[in-house]
């Protein structure tokens, strides 16, 4: 996390391309921050991150595939149980070469299973950190604005201030313009309703 909120301050950071007005342009609506003017923002970003639109549509694929990985070592923790026991039973009746040669193909059955499960867990925590930037990214204009119209020049993680008043905290300023950014985008995204057909014309 230490590395999202690092991120997030060289965001704000990058004051070349929040001054732009064709920046501000991008972000629809406007965004009431009142009447405050401060050169310095605070917001919680996870609070933003998990609370967004954004957030929870992530938080909900992310649970559903861990759900998935789950379903499938259950599965696989079924199928080696049932093989190592029918291997124990084995014993008996081969020869010790023999045996052993279908031990060490289970062990290496074992493994190579264990390595593609740990892999696929080490992707949901990869998409979850291309997540946060993909964030980052769709806040950018966000921020902009919001910035723009506080006459600030910098945005910090509230975790990192020792103290602060609630009124330059613009957490809920940034999920709602998320939130209308990705309004947006699945507008423009969703498909064209199909014409409606003409009713064929029958010869009388």
């Amino acid at each position: 996390m230490n590395g999202f909120r690092a991120q997030l301050l060289a965001l704000a950071l990058v004051l070349g391309g929040f001054g732009s007005s064709a920046q501000a342009q991008q972000v629809p609506g406007e965004f009431d921050i009142g009447t405050v003017q401060s050169p310095v923002l605070v917001i919680e970003f996870e609070r933003a991150f998990g609370e967004s639109a954004f957030g929870k549509r992530f938080s909900l694929e992310l649970e559903q595939a861990g759900a998935e990985i789950a379903a499938e070592n259950r599965q696989i923790e079924a199928e080696l149980t049932a093989e190592e026991q029918q291997l124990t039973e084995q014993r008996q009746t081969l020869d010790p070469q023999a045996f052993r040669e279908l031990a060490d193909a289970f062990d290496q059955k074992v493994q190579k299973l264990r390595r593609e499960q740990d892999t696929k867990a080490r992707a949901l925590v990869e998409r979850q950190e291309t997540a946060r930037r993909d964030f980052l990214i769709s806040a950018r204009p966000v921020l902009n604005r919001i910035m723009q119209d506080a006459g600030a020049v910098v945005v910090m993680d509230k975790r990192n201030v020792f103290a602060t008043v609630s009124a330059i905290d613009v957490t809920d300023q940034v999920i709602l313009g998320i939130n209308q950014l990705l309004a947006e985008a699945d507008k423009a995204n969703a498909p064209k309703d199909a014409p409606a057909e003409e009713p064929s014309k029958q010869d009388p």
